[in-house]
């Protein structure tokens, strides 16, 4: 019997998040807290594929369990780490006279001719306006001027350095 994995695939993207954990379970016998989809789909389809046509082949496990006895593999997670009590007296912050942000600050209008036309976008907290329109990022408003994708830091060139 051969698996369709086309079909399979499209079947499990249809469930729901709790629907992907049981058929994980079901598949493999082991429980699952994994919230993500998709790394759900592509474990659950990998077992169903090892099920019907065979898993790894016993020289390949012998293999895997050699490479990893010899390995420094870490079995429990760090320590967090505490910072001492005095950590906020003994700790500076200068200014670099750098933005840390990529986004411009609110308030700031963003120019560009394209096209030959002046197109002009808002920065607000919410986002990004343009033409009354609000859009969630930069790369959005780009998207809606020209139709295909861009990096919004790029179209607008944001991303270029200016020499003083």
């Amino acid at each position: 019997m051969k698996l369709n994995v086309a079909k399979e695939v499209a079947r499990l993207q249809k469930m729901t998040c709790g629907e992907l954990r049981d058929q994980f379970a079901t598949v493999t016998g082991e429980t699952t807290n994994a919230k993500n989809r998709k790394w759900l789909v592509r474990r659950i389809v990998w077992r169903m594929q090892a099920n019907v046509e065979g898993g790894l082949s016993a020289d390949a496990i012998n293999r895997i369990r050699e490479l990893a006895h010899g390995a420094d593999l870490r079995v429990t997670s760090p320590p967090t780490r505490r910072l001492s009590n005095d950590a906020a007296k003994r700790t500076r912050v200068l200014p670099t006279g750098v933005q840390s942000s990529a986004t411009p600050l609110p308030g700031t209008l963003i120019t560009r001719v394209y096209k030959g036309r002046q197109i002009r976008v808002r920065v607000t907290t919410g986002g990004f306006e343009f033409e009354g329109e609000l859009f969630r990022s930069l790369s959005a408003v780009a998207k809606h001027i020209t139709g295909s994708h861009w990096s919004g830091n790029r179209f607008f060139k944001l991303d270029q350095q200016e020499s003083k």
